[in-house]
Formats: C-alpha cells, sequence, structure tokens
C-alpha cells in the first residue's frame, strides 16, 4: 500500500533564483510598509520620523534597479516582468513629484504615486509566489 503524503512528484522543485527574487521582493514590500508608517508617524506624531522617511526610500530604492535586472536573467511571466519594470519608474516619478520645482503643485501626486507602488509592490509579491509555490489549481487557472 502506497501513500503519498500530499506531496506533488509532478512539481519541481523550487528555483534558487526564483526563491532570491522572491526573497527580495518581500522585503522591499516590507520597507514600503516602513515607509509608510514612518511617513505616518511623522506627520500624525512627531516630525523626527520624516529623517527616517526619508533614509528608507534611499536604502531600498536602489533594489528596484537589482529586481528589474534580475527579473529579466531569470525565466518569470511577462506579468511579473512588467510589474518589476513599473517599480523604478515609480520611484523615479516619486523622486520628481518631491524634489522638482514647478508652478503645478507636483507633489500633490507623491501619495498617489506612492499608493500604486505599493499596489504594485504586493502584487508583484502574490504573482511571484505563485511562480515559486505554485499550486495545483494555479496551473489550471494560468493556463485558461
Amino acid at each position: 500500500m502506497a501513500t503519498s503524503f500530499g506531496i506533488d512528484k509532478t512539481q519541481p522543485p523550487a528555483n534558487w533564483s526564483h526563491v532570491g527574487f522572491f526573497t527580495l521582493v518581500s522585503l522591499f514590500n516590507l520597507c514600503l510598509v516602513a515607509q509608510v508608517l514612518t511617513v505616518g508617524l511623522a506627520y500624525f506624531y512627531n516630525p523626527e520620523w520624516w529623517k527616517v522617511h526619508v533614509w528608507l526610500v534611499r536604502g531600498y530604492s536602489g533594489l528596484s534597479l537589482l529586481l528589474l535586472l534580475w527579473v529579466y536573467l531569470s525565466q518569470f511571466p511577462q506579468r511579473v516582468r512588467s510589474l518589476t519594470a513599473s517599480m523604478p519608474v515609480l520611484l523615479g516619478l516619486q523622486f520628481l513629484t518631491i524634489h522638482l520645482k514647478s508652478p503645478l503643485p507636483l507633489g500633490v501626486v507623491h501619495p498617489l504615486i506612492g499608493f500604486t507602488l505599493f499596489s504594485v509592490s504586493t502584487t508583484l509579491v502574490h504573482r511571484v509566489q505563485r511562480v515559486v509555490f505554485p499550486k495545483p489549481d494555479d496551473a489550471e487557472r494560468d493556463a485558461s
């Protein structure tokens, strides 16, 4: 009598390159969460938190370029590639809306771009998770 204990032998083991990418994408997303928390702390609690907010973006923004390079050196679905490619663009727009002095108040779109960046990053974490740790029903859904 043979039992499989729920192990799918048809599922190939996770690609270490994909696992590393997933780890960095998750770290990037956690940095965005910290960034949102620090801006809230700066606005509602103590303006000194603004320094941490600025320090965070300077520290993790380079990850977006590393992820962009990584996603094109590995085999990833097109949706994962396009989400990854949009992150440095959105970060660039974030920098522009804060630092570019213009007669138009570009700073008003800064929070909206930040929300979009967080949404893209979170979606990317979920998409890459499905690539790295696929479920049997994910393969059926992706095929349709």
